[in-house]
């Protein structure tokens, strides 16, 4: 693996596609994923490309600190591109442990690159300069999560729970993998703890194709708390399941290797592409449609449907720092207007007596909790089906008092992503 933090980790063509890739990331949602899948980016020598991913994961897990930093030597706001640049240079100093000279020299270059940025290079070198000899405080998780979410995580969890969260934000989570058959020897191969549920969790790094038991189909990468919806419903084998919203399809071979015969919805056809790559490398089928799960006009009904439903996916933030940034207030009551309609569409997919299970990875109420009185209200012919205490390997301090479950991602040790959960039986 590359030393990051050597002063000859990479070069400027590294340091200008995390320039795009940080300016994708902060300007629109998907952004960052968006960047990374052109062209540009993917011809990248690979220890290019590393660094760049790298330096840029670590800017948005930092932005916080970082920007009070730069605002307290800022005058007068520059550009976004030197703004930008100036986030670079502090992740490789503060964060990466680049030499204070080779973070200071590489951001000059960088700038001095571009046009608009030319006049600029005094300022970036004497910001960054400035800021070395008096290092920033990069932990205080109060700054590394944006104010108006820690606001609404102090309000929804209590004070105490939004720091433990937000203190996560800075941290590299570990991969944590979903298994075909439970495997003693994959474990020990990996790396890897086996947590509750059964989820393995790798301490391994680098290109996850090359780790043992990858080609052979017998994991899948899936986060912990993402494992959990899927097992909530206790598919049975000859069961029919509907997987709505399915993509990226870790929860559609969860199904699958469980013995159902699966039906995946996704309106997204090159995301479906890929759970059909990932099926076939398990050695598992399930029937595919590039459908708007509100609207996919199939009039068949199922024994278990699971609406892993869009969301603002704040809960994804240890793996996806960006959807912090790009995320604003107006987007979770406009989620949830989108979830309460798919909501009521899949349960007409449910048979009587059949299975439903909602999910979000949102840390946001609204997407979440409030989904349910207005769900049971609309639909009087379903029940909420209350979950046990560690049921689906949720941590225990997730269920909450009415059996659904609100996952936050201090709840497991070493982190997981947010998530809220509910489970409802079709009773006629």
């Amino acid at each position: 693996m590359t030393d990051l933090s050597a002063p000859d980790a990479a070069g400027l063509p590294a340091r200008r596609a995390a320039l795009d890739l940080l300016t994708a990331a902060l300007n629109r949602r998907s952004g960052f994923d968006e960047a990374a899948a052109t062209p540009a980016f993917r011809n990248l020598e690979p220890r290019d490309r590393g660094f760049a991913r790298a330096l840029v994961l670590a800017t948005l897990r930092h932005l916080g600190p970082i920007d009070r930093a730069l605002d307290g030597r800022i005058s007068r706001e520059p550009p976004e591109v030197v703004r930008n640049i100036l986030r670079l240079g502090a992740a490789q100093a503060f964060v990466l442990g680049t030499p204070a000279f080779a973070a200071v020299g590489t951001s000059v270059d960088l700038v001095a690159e571009l046009k608009e940025g030319r006049a600029f290079k005094g300022v970036v070198n004497a910001i960054l300069r400035g800021l070395t000899r008096e290092p920033p405080d990069m932990t205080d998780p109060e700054l590394l999560a944006p104010p108006w979410l820690f606001s609404r995580w102090s309000a929804a969890f209590g004070e105490p729970a939004a720091r433990a969260m937000a203190t996560l934000i800075a941290a590299e989570p570990a991969t944590d993998l979903s298994l075909k058959a439970s495997s003693p020897d994959l474990t020990v191969a990996l790396e890897a703890e086996e947590l509750s549920g059964g989820t393995l969790r790798s301490a391994l790094r680098g290109e996850i194709s090359t780790w043992p038991g990858f080609a052979d189909g017998v994991w899948w990468v899936q986060d912990a708390s993402a494992a959990v919806p899927a097992r909530l419903l206790a598919v049975q084998p000859g069961e029919s399941a509907l997987d709505l919203c399915a993509a990226p399809g870790g929860k559609t071979l969860q199904l699958a290797a469980a013995g159902a015969s699966v039906v995946a919805v996704d309106r997204s056809a090159p995301r479906l592409v890929r759970v059909a790559e990932n099926l076939a490398r398990m050695g598992l089928t399930a029937e595919t449609a590039t459908d708007d799960a509100g609207s996919w006009p199939d009039q068949r009904t199922f024994d278990a449907v699971l609406l892993d439903a869009p969301c603002s996916a704040t809960g994804t933030y240890r793996r996806n720092p960006d959807v912090l940034w790009a995320a604003k207030p107006g987007d979770v009551a406009a989620l949830a207007g989108v979830q309460s309609r798919l909501l009521d569409s899949a349960a007409k997919r449910v048979k009587p007596g059949g299975r439903l299970v909602y999910c979000v990875c949102s840390l946001e109420p609204e997407e979440g909790e409030a989904q349910t009185p207005g769900f049971l209200a609309r639909n009087p012919e379903f029940a909420l089906a209350p979950m046990t205490p560690g049921e689906g390997g949720a941590p225990e301090a997730s269920l909450r008092s009415d059996g659904t479950l609100r996952i936050l991602p201090h709840h497991l040790v070493g982190g997981t992503d947010g998530f809220f959960v509910a489970r409802y039986i079709r009773q006629v």
